[in-house]
Order: structure tokens, then sequence, then C-alpha cells
């Protein structure tokens, strides 16, 4: 089972950014400032209820704070660099720890569709959203 020391620092922050910024993405893409706070409450909820997984590497990535981004961050640059950290994260998965990375899918997918959810339903930019981030992830 991988931990967190089998990473380097940068592999490692690609991993939480993968992860903390699908439900950025999500939130970002259906700009609605009433639904952020609830979202925002739905991504560190659905970080918290890994806390217990199966998977070491899940568990030690739902301990993640923050999310890898500035309250000035573009919704284009949510886009890009979550985009490319879940590509990078499956690629060092795939090398490193091949047997995390469906957990990994599943709790990526699992935080971005829990914030997909959080205020009165899946809209269509989330939509949207969602698909990007299983392309990413090979899903």
């Amino acid at each position: 089972m991988a931990t967190k020391s089998d990473f380097t620092d940068e592999e490692w922050k690609a991993l939480e950014k993968g992860v903390t910024g699908a439900g950025m993405l999500v939130s970002v893409s259906d700009r609605d400032l009433t639904d952020a706070f609830g979202e925002a409450s739905a991504l560190a909820k659905a970080l918290a209820a890994r806390r217990d997984d199966a998977s070491e590497l899940v568990r030690e990535l739902a301990k993640t704070r923050g999310t890898g981004f500035g309250f000035t961050t573009s919704t284009q640059e949510v886009e890009t660099e979550t985009l490319a950290s879940l590509r990078s994260s499956r690629e060092v998965l795939a090398a490193k720890a091949p047997g995390e990375e469906s957990a990994y899918r599943d709790f990526v997918l699992g935080v971005a569709q829990t914030v997909a959810e959080a205020k009165g339903g899946v809209a269509e930019g989330e939509t949207a959203a969602l698909a990007k981030i299983r392309e990413a992830l090979g899903a």
C-alpha cells in the first residue's frame, strides 16, 4: 500500500491538487456566490468522510488542508492546473502505485460529485466539469 513517503513533494502536491482541485473546478464551473459556501463545506465534508478509507493513500490525501488555489485564481487557471494535476497523478500512480489508481480515481470523482450535488442538483456547467475530470483520470 502506497503512502506519502513513496512520492516526491511535487508528486504529492499534484495528488492533493487533483483531489481538491476537482472539487474547486466543479464549484467554479457554475458561478453562484450563494452556492460557493455550501460547496466549500461539501468539499471539506467529502474529504473528512474518507479519513477512514481502506486505502492508506486516500486516508492521507483526505487530510489535505487548503486547495492549492488562491481567492483570486481564475476559473481557467483552476481548470488548467486541476486537469494537469489529475493527468500527472494518473501517470505517477501507474508508475509507483498501480494498486492505488482506482482508489484515487474513486476518491476524486466522489469529491467532485459531492460538490456538484451540494446545492440543489447538478448544473450544466458542473456536468461539463465532471466530464473533464473523468477524462483526465482516464475514467
